[in-house]
């Protein structure tokens, strides 16, 4: 009996670590977990800035004791905003470092071309840092997604705006892919919900730096204002370029394009431009003591400003160990879905809207408001708003 006892428990001490050991990224002693960002392409700010707000949040879980008495390990791998790099970023993060979970990967065509290579190792995709409808739709088990969608930012934000500024002629310029897509779409229907259309409709390749002749067009057409499926420099090229044709219609970009970097580097010509937010961007002598505690905390780490990128960085790494420390001792992709589908998140220091994720809910929020840039900053100009997503 002594010895059917000892191979018993010899067996259910093997069946056991077998279990711990099927879970990719979980160890005894450390979380293994991967990100994509561009650190050498068109988006390379956005990607040092996501990538240090994730490190600040990594380092202060880890000189904490971490999640479950567990370190967290955080890999990046650069795609240069390219997704074919992506794909080959997501191998090597899901095959050869064998990552637990993929987090705050930028950008909407990058996310698209890894996301099969995650979810064919069962790797969550835990909060893109895209808007993209795409992100939580089709619904998928391993998609989590915090950002109110571009589409629905415009579907609410331009019929808004319009009304507000009374404005008959309205156009747009947008980036000839998934993430301008989904601008111009929403911005089509938001237009429709109040019986206008676009008026000129222009685009661009991914890369472009001349936009010359994009706003020629929308100038010519006599258009008030201008719905911009752009990012940093396309924003900052657009604009610049109006401004120097003494055409100054009212503009209004997307949460892409919501980044100090546009007034830092566009400087006063930036001044006037809206775009639809969720989260403040954290400056240093914010009046707000919680924000500017933690920007001054940021900056004296890595001796930089931080920006909304950095905020989200950090804001996606806390959510995940709180998450991660709801699931128990017992970490895995299954345990981590059952405490993350329970999830009701609210509020933070930095202004976000309350958040909540259920079996059948994957994205955590709608809501946008408005930021316009003013004397060289961002402020706030609108409450939360919402629309309802066309489906």
């Amino acid at each position: 009996m002594k010895l059917k006892s000892a191979i018993a428990l010899a067996t259910l001490a093997l069946t056991a670590g077998l279990v711990q050991a099927q879970q990719q990224g979980v160890s005894k002693d450390e979380i293994v977990l991967g990100s994509i960002l561009d650190q050498s392409g068109p988006l390379a700010g956005f990607g040092k800035q996501a990538r240090m707000g994730m490190q600040l949040a990594v380092d202060e879980l880890n000189e904490t004791g971490g999640i479950q008495g567990r370190k967290i390990k955080l890999l990046v791998e650069d795609d240069g905003y390219d997704p074919k790099k992506a794909v080959l970023a997501a191998q090597k993060l899901v095959n050869q470092d064998k990552i637990f979970m993929m987090m705050g990967h930028i950008g909407t065509a990058q996310n698209m071309a890894a996301m099969p290579v995650q979810f064919e190792k069962n790797v969550i995709n835990f909060f893109p840092i895209t808007a993209a409808r795409e992100m939580y739709e089709p619904f998928h088990k391993l998609k989590y997604s915090f950002a109110a969608p571009y589409y629905v930012q415009m579907l609410g934000a331009v019929p808004k705006l319009v009304k507000e500024k009374g404005v008959k002629k309205v156009c747009t310029i947008y980036q000839d892919d998934d993430f301008g897509l989904e601008v111009l779409k929403g911005g089509e229907d938001g237009l429709k919900s109040i019986g206008m259309e676009f008026a000129e409709k222009t685009s661009f390749k991914r890369g472009a730096t001349d936009f010359s002749s994009q706003v020629q067009k929308m100038q010519s057409s006599g258009c008030e204002m201008i719905v911009m499926g752009t990012i940093i420099r396309e924003t900052i090229g657009t604009i610049g370029t109006a401004r120097k044709l003494g055409y100054n219609p009212v503009f209004l970009g997307s949460s892409a394009a919501y980044t100090d970097l546009i007034h830092k580097i566009g400087g006063k010509a930036m001044d006037g431009l809206y775009a639809t937010m969720t989260v403040q961007n954290p400056y240093t002598d914010e009046q707000s003591q919680p924000i500017r505690f933690w920007a001054n905390k940021y900056k004296t780490k890595f001796n930089d400003d931080p920006t909304v990128f950095s905020v989200y960085g950090y804001s996606i790494i806390t959510t995940f160990a709180n998450a991660a420390n709801k699931a128990g001792k017992n970490l895995t992709t299954d345990s981590f879905i059952k405490a993350m589908d329970t999830m009701s998140i609210p509020s933070d220091i930095f202004g976000s809207a309350p958040a909540t994720f259920s079996p059948t809910k994957r994205l955590g929020s709608e809501a946008s408001r408005l930021s316009q840039i003013q004397d060289g900053k961002w402020k706030t100009v609108s409450e939360y708003f919402t629309a309802s997503a066309k489906k």
